[in-house]
């Protein structure tokens, strides 16, 4: 692939000590969680008094145009989530929202009422050199679709959710939750970071007809990369810290570790087929099979339903760091959200391609990659 950068071989390092000691999950978070996980139908119940005790403040919120950030991890979801929660029109999660994501408001109050202790920005546990607060926003409404889809992360099972899907309780309770959002965060627009809403598109789209979706993708040898790595530091952090494959699985993030579950696109041959090269330690090839699997979908998806292309802005993460101020102002229009150019500016100056780590690809290995990929990656606009 011409335009997709091939880089020099290095070595495949180990994670540092700091990166896995980052995986270390305090008690009162694991029991806490842990009880939101395992009663889902009680969690749920003190979600609709929550929305109870909301009434009055909610009462006048509109749901307009909610904005999704959907891609495969490592492609670009997470940055695109910080520079959109910047605006002032904006409200997402937040880390200090978990663990008691389904009662936003009650949580709310309380910790509007203990001091805030000052804290440090710390890099979050992908070692990527995104650093964090408790303010920072974060994808948490997984909790949601898991505690009403049990099966969404069964990889026995399509997971896809299309515009024949219906669940009216889930509906009922989502859209309370984002209007309560919206009012904790004094906010007109609700931005969400879910990965797993790549299968879950015209669903979403049947929600809210006028939604918006950013959907990131990735150079693929770049991006398996990326995920290489992630696995390998999820693996090790889990396994010195037990209890965050607990928190991983509470907070609806499988994408890596000892419990890495691929999303099944319904296509049972081609999961099966990528379990397989897991298990038997092909991961290059796997994770190369995985990508193309999922942006297939996707461009299977755009391609079928002229509503939901319209909905969707692709933005190829390497334009979204080499040419940053045209594709975010592309990106800001799409989801009409206004914004002055110093301000993109601002945000262009932060964006670049990656410079603490590069592949460590076999030359067999980059050519088994292009191989699988190219005819997707073709779809998206890469050049063989």
């Amino acid at each position: 692939m011409n335009d997709i950068h091939t880089p020099q071989r290095t070595a495949r390092s180990k994670p540092s000590e700091a990166a896995v000691g980052s995986f270390a999950v305090p008690t009162w978070m694991h029991w806490m969680s842990g009880w939101q996980h395992n009663h889902p139908e009680s969690a749920i119940g003190l979600g609709n008094f929550d929305t109870r005790m909301a009434e009055d403040a909610i009462a006048s919120v509109e749901i307009k145009a909610p904005i999704y950030i959907a891609g495969l991890a490592r492609s670009g979801t997470t940055i695109l989530l910080e520079l959109l929660a910047e605006h002032a029109d904006v409200g997402t999660h937040q880390y200090r929202d978990f663990p008691p994501v389904m009662t936003p408001w009650l949580w709310d109050r309380w910790l509007s009422r203990v001091p805030e202790p000052k804290e440090d920005a710390k890099e979050r546990a992908h070692g990527d050199g995104i650093s964090v607060t408790s303010r920072s926003p974060e994808a948490f409404e997984e909790v949601l679709w898991m505690a009403f889809f049990p099966e969404t992360h069964n990889p026995a099972h399509s997971n896809v959710l299309n515009d024949s899907t219906r669940h009216p309780p889930f509906e009922a309770f989502y859209r309370e939750h984002i209007r309560k959002l919206l009012a904790i965060r004094g906010a007109a627009r609700y931005v969400a970071k879910g990965n797993y809403n790549l299968m879950r598109l015209e669903y979403i789209l049947k929600l809210f007809p006028d939604a918006r979706f950013l959907l990131p993708i990735r150079d693929p040898v770049w991006h398996i990369a990326s995920l290489m790595k992630q696995q390998t530091l999820f693996e090790a952090g889990e396994q010195a810290h037990p209890r965050s494959l607990d928190h991983m699985r509470r907070v609806g993030h499988f994408e890596f570790g000892l419990d890495r579950r691929p999303m099944h696109t319904g296509d049972d041959d081609a999961i099966l087929e990528v379990q397989d090269l897991w298990a038997r330690g092909r991961e290059v090839e796997g994770w190369a099979k995985y990508w193309a699997m999922v942006y297939s979908t996707v461009a299977d998806q755009l391609d079928a339903n002229p509503a939901l292309r319209d909905a969707c802005q692709v933005i190829r993460y390497e334009a979204l760091c080499k040419d940053s101020e045209p594709v975010l102002e592309s990106a800001y229009t799409h989801c009409g959200l206004d914004i002055d150019h110093p301000v993109i500016e601002a945000a262009a100056a932060r964006l670049k391609l990656p410079g603490y780590y590069q592949p460590a690809f076999e030359a067999s290995e980059l050519d088994l990659i292009s191989r699988i990929t190219w005819p997707t990656a073709a779809r998206f606009g890469y050049a063989e």
